[in-house]
């Protein structure tokens, strides 16, 4: 049995024109040129505004899904339940290959309600075949997850240790089972140039937490269970600096996922093939711009999954991506002149905006081999 997985952060799939009162939006720019003397005048005419960006927006987000042609996704920044049925009902399956359902989404811990969704084809399963279980209430100490690092972050054992949550999907083919954990970790960015290192201590707990999860579930036979962990993980340990050059950023959190446990399978591609994200800052420490592309975004793998696929099928979406990221790693001229002539994009993609989302999708095809007894 072979089956497509894919994980994509689509970058706040909102049924709000903004997450807060008085929080910036994508609107913004566009509002700063025009003045309403009336409150609610402007925001009439911004939430108008705000419904035209997001159309463009999630038909460049639904291209992004149809070409990547996955049987199951685990999407990230997902606003609700019902904003995840009707994007896929209004936008992807008038594009797409496959008609999805199985939809499933739990409020999480994020204070902004971004959640992490599930979709799998219609046809692949009856409903009866999937089981779900959220794991936002887990607590540090409940995880094993505690620790000195964390206390000085001001973390108390009692606190919830996922960002979002792990959604754990699993899925009974009836000859085989594949059970899906599927995680949105804690950012890096916190608006400083230390925002890797001061943030570590919360992945590197999620990460422990996750290992947990699944050695609790599969107990002794962990290693030769069908199982992968997906989602925007916020983490990495290489990263690619000008001309694709292999940096090395030290411990990056996800280290207990990958350390004698699950299996990266992005490590077969070749290096600057090897991200899913571009980031474009001012180091305050530096005083210079810097420029990154990131693997943030994870498929891992069982020990038996990865046997099973010594040389898995891996396809990264970039169309999707504005027009201000450079495509190739290796590409030394990044003016702007050259990136604006970049054309392997979708239609009406802009230079930050409209675009799929900041992230791309990431597949891998696997095969899924029976599980130990079942014939």
């Amino acid at each position: 049995m072979r089956l497509r997985l894919g994980t994509f952060n689509v970058e706040n799939l909102l049924t709000r024109h903004r997450f807060e009162a008085g929080g910036r939006t994508e609107t913004a720019a566009a509002m700063s040129l025009f003045n309403f003397p009336r409150a609610d005048e402007r925001d009439a005419v911004e939430r108008s505004l705000a419904v035209a960006l997001e159309d463009d927006k999630r038909q460049m987000t639904a291209l992004a899904l149809a070409e990547a042609n996955a049987d199951l996704w685990m999407l990230q920044e997902v606003d609700s339940l019902a904003s995840l049925q009707a994007f896929f009902a209004n936008y992807v399956h008038r594009i797409a290959d496959h008609r999805y359902g199985h939809f499933t989404l739990i409020d999480g811990n994020d204070r902004r309600s971004i959640d992490i969704g599930f979709a799998a084809r219609r046809d692949l399963l009856a409903p009866s075949q999937v089981s779900v279980h959220s794991y936002r209430e887990l607590s540090f100490a409940e995880a094993g997850a505690f620790s000195p690092a964390g206390a000085a972050f001001g973390i108390r054992p009692g606190d919830r240790v996922f960002a979002r949550d792990c959604l754990v999907i699993a899925l009974d083919f009836g000859d085989r089972e594949l059970t899906l954990f599927g995680c949105h970790f804690k950012s890096m960015n916190n608006g400083r140039d230390d925002g890797r290192q001061a943030t570590l201590p919360i992945r590197r707990a999620e990460a422990l937490a996750v290992r947990r999860l699944v050695q609790e579930r599969f107990g002794a036979g962990w290693r030769q269970a069908n199982w992968a962990i997906l989602g925007d993980l916020n983490g990495y340990r290489i990263g690619l600096g000008p001309l694709a050059e292999p940096v090395d950023e030290g411990d990056s959190g996800l280290e207990p996922l990958l350390d004698d446990f699950a299996v990266d399978p992005m490590t077969s591609l070749p290096e600057h093939e090897r991200w899913t994200h571009f980031r474009r800052y001012w180091s305050d420490a530096q005083q210079k711009l810097l420029e990154s592309h990131m693997p943030l975004d994870h498929i891992l793998l069982s020990p038996a999954l990865a046997a099973a696929n010594p040389k898995p099928a891996i396809q990264l979406i970039r169309r999707g991506l504005p027009y201000r990221v450079p495509l190739d790693p290796r590409e030394a001229d990044r003016s702007m002149g050259k990136l604006a002539l970049t054309n392997d994009r979708y239609p009406r993609v802009g230079w930050d905006r409209p675009k799929a989302s900041d992230h791309c999708p990431l597949t891998i095809e696997l095969t899924i081999p029976k599980a130990q007894g079942r014939s």
